[in-house]
This record gives structure tokens, C-alpha cells and sequence, in this order.
């Protein structure tokens, strides 16, 4: 799998060579697909695997029970991603003001007021 390619485009990939396999002559069952899928997988997703691989008995699971299994946590990913970015954005706003407090220049305040100036 690629890094930022999405799961289901590495599984119409993988499931096509897998295909063109099968057609010219090679015996592959469903569990070294599975198994080689797992493999392939983006360091992102190594809990996930882990997770497949401790919940699952990997002889039985099937290529289409992988892939929705997948689906669902690569968009789990993809959703707390977004929450994060935009947690971040929240909280790093280079243009915060601090309330109209602090340092910086305000109108009539503080030093340089034009009704106090030099006469």
C-alpha cells in the first residue's frame, strides 16, 4: 500500500493483480491474499491489523470481511484526523488579539494618544 492511498483503491489493485493471477494458472486462496494484504499495509494502520489479527481467526476471514473491516477504520482515521486539524486551528490562531488585553496597539490607550500629545 501506498502512503495516502486509500483502502479502497489498494484493494481494487491488489485484487486485480490477484485476478490476472488466477487467470494465467497460479492457485491462490483467499487466506495468502488476505494474509499478504495484511502485510502490505501502511505503518498508519498497524494497530488496526493488530487488532484484525487478535480478533479474528485469519484462516476464515474472508477478502471482502478484511476490506469492510478496514473501511470502517480508515474512516474512523480520516474523521479524528479532521477533528484534530481542527482542534489545532482552534487553538494556534496566530491572529488572536487576547481579548483586546496585553501588548499591542489599541485606539486611546495607553501611550502615544494623540489627545495627550505634544502642545
Amino acid at each position: 500500500m501506498k502512503l495516502g492511498e486509500a483502502v479502497a483503491d489498494f484493494f481494487s489493485r491488489t485484487m486485480a493483480i490477484a485476478n490476472k493471477m488466477r487467470i494465467h494458472g497460479k492457485k491462490m486462496q483467499d487466506i495468502t491474499i488476505v494474509e499478504k494484504i495484511l502485510r502490505s499495509m501502511t505503518p498508519k494502520f498497524n494497530f488496526v491489523v493488530c487488532s484484525i489479527e487478535e480478533s479474528n481467526d485469519i484462516d476464515e476471514l474472508s477478502i471482502d470481511e478484511l476490506q469492510s473491516s478496514l473501511l470502517v477504520h480508515e474512516k474512523k482515521i480520516i474523521q479524528q484526523d479532521k477533528e484534530e486539524h481542527a482542534l489545532k486551528a482552534t487553538t494556534d490562531n496566530p491572529f488572536k488579539t487576547n481579548g483586546g488585553r496585553g501588548r499591542g496597539r489599541g485606539r486611546s490607550r495607553g501611550r502615544g494618544s494623540y489627545s495627550r500629545g505634544n502642545q
